[in-house]
């Protein structure tokens, strides 16, 4: 089914039809022809021909570091929301913590002719930015606080901060399970935020009680066990997300350590698995949906006004106090 089939069914100018597919005037009359035509037909225009019309796909790409994650997944579910609303659809490209791979799927997204992308920012290498940097269409990070691009982050450094606050309460051998310093957000903010706090409250944490792990819950259990074995004392254990923190939980299970009499345990994110760990999990919770749509948005008004100065976005947080510390 094409215009000119469209036209002729419907005893109107192909001009016609094309200016109500494009909301140009048509008279009601006419209109109503039209309408009746395309729903007997089913007629749905040509997305390529509505680019050429337009100069916009309508679709944004969206670059994500890994599929099975609660915080990723929700601020994906936000983005999602928003983008329905306005008429947009979203293309989702997972690099599975490959920073290789987001310079190929940016590079994609890019020659594809998408209006915009969405990029979950993890570690930013100086490819990265000299890609960013010559980029011909809106990007808005997500994530991560990057200076000179519009981006959108939480306030990592200050929840830490006061979630070890609030620990240091009722510690005197503090460990951590941390990730790669190379991701500002989580294992550069976060970790300076816990560290800051307990060493005001005078604990000092030596660098043997920090353990680096992957993002993932087995990780997260193997570094747990490996810092017990070298340092059976610690009496409080922080984990900088939720999910190596339910890594951490299946170790101190293994070790015989009652939570939290023996070792009281801290996660980040207040995901879902917070709650349905034995007991509850403290965590941190972080407005992930909220960010996601504000995300969005934030790059519809790019793509609405290119000449949009760069803005970033800082979200708040909430100490979440479970059954998993004194």
């Amino acid at each position: 089914m094409t215009i000119n089939e469209i036209a002729e069914m419907a005893g109107v100018s192909r001009a016609t039809v094309s200016r109500y597919l494009n909301d140009g005037y048509v008279s009601d009359e006419k209109k109503d022809r039209i309408s009746a035509v395309i729903e007997k037909t089913g007629y749905v225009p040509s997305v390529s021909a509505k680019l050429l019309r337009s100069h916009h796909s309508n679709f944004i790409g969206v670059v994500i570091p890994k599929l099975n994650s609660d915080s990723i997944s929700r601020m994906t579910d936000g983005i999602s929301r928003r983008l329905s609303d306005e008429g947009y659809q979203m293309l989702l490209a997972c690099t599975d913590n490959d920073e290789k791979k987001e310079l190929k799927f940016l590079k994609l997204f890019q020659e594809n002719n998408v209006d915009g992308i969405i990029l979950f920012g993890t570690i930013f290498t100086a490819a990265h930015r000299r890609f960013l940097d010559q980029l011909n269409i809106p990007v808005v990070i997500l994530a991560q606080e990057e200076k000179g691009y519009s981006c959108i982050y939480s306030d990592d450094y200050t929840a830490a901060y006061d979630l070890g606050t609030h620990l240091a309460e009722k510690a005197e051998k503090v460990g951590m399970i941390s990730v790669t310093s190379s991701d500002a957000a989580v294992g550069r903010n976060r970790r300076n935020g816990f560290l800051d706090a307990f060493k005001k409250a005078g604990i000092r944490i030596p660098k043997s009680y920090i353990r680096v792990s992957g993002f993932d819950a087995a990780s997260g259990e193997q570094e747990t066990l490996a810092l017990f074995k070298e340092h059976p004392d610690i009496d409080t254990l922080v984990c900088v997300t939720d999910t190596i923190a339910s890594g951490a939980s299946r170790a101190l299970r293994t070790l015989k350590k009652k939570v939290p009499r023996d070792v009281q345990l801290s996660g980040f994110g207040d995901s879902t698995v917070s709650e349905v760990l034995y007991p509850t999990l403290t965590t941190v919770h972080l407005y992930y949906e909220k960010a996601g749509s504000s995300a969005a948005a934030m790059l519809l008004e790019h793509i609405a006004s290119p000449e949009e100065p760069v803005n970033e976005m800082k979200f708040s947080y909430e100490i979440k106090i479970r059954e998993s510390t004194r």
